[in-house]
């Protein structure tokens, strides 16, 4: 080991010096305040109590059998074929009711998820998670649900719209609900 000029126990380079840490201030205390911790916690819990809500809300709304609407339902694996289809209705109100509908359907998520934990931080991230739960609810009702069907469109929709509620509200509020910590 190559000699640096000092002995061992020989402190007197680092009484002189005056070498500070970088991003700390002196005389601040580097610990987090309990009051931090408290604000950091409810805001997980009231993220937490949205999606189980969320979630309970959705399942009444995606995942309900509708009997009478066997012959009436086919799967769609084609992306744009049902929103061809709506928008050909007669019907301005019923196309903007159907895709209105899928965009907002998962759009809390969007906010949700970015409160509950930073790792959902950013829209390829939302984009990932939410396709992924739409993907899980259009397969379900396309293979379990009677009277429900799989739609790529509904996917594409629903994910859209999570993604666009987190770029225009879910980053300022994960920002203000992480801001504690």
């Amino acid at each position: 080991m190559p000699s640096t000029g000092r002995r061992r126990g020989d402190s007197s380079a680092k009484k002189g010096s005056s070498a500070k840490k970088p991003g700390k201030k002196p005389g601040k205390k580097n610990a987090r305040s309990f009051s931090s911790y408290l604000v950091r916690g409810l805001w997980i819990l009231m993220g937490l109590a949205g999606v189980v809500a969320f979630a309970w809300v959705i399942t009444r709304l995606t995942l309900r059998p509708e009997p009478g609407a066997g012959k009436y339902v086919h799967d769609n694996t084609h992306p744009g074929q049902t929103l061809r289809l709506y928008l050909d209705q007669p019907s301005v109100k019923a196309a903007l009711l159907e895709i209105g509908g899928n965009i907002v359907l998962l759009a809390p998520l969007g906010v949700l998820l970015p409160v509950l934990s930073n790792r959902f931080r950013g829209p390829l991230r939302i984009l990932l998670t939410v396709a992924f739960v739409s993907l899980c609810i259009e397969t379900v009702q396309g293979t379990v649900i009677a009277g429900r069907a799989f739609d790529a469109d509904d996917v594409i929709l629903n994910t859209l719209g999570a993604v666009v509620a987190y770029l225009l509200i879910g980053r300022r509020v994960a920002r203000w609900a992480h801001r504690a910590t």
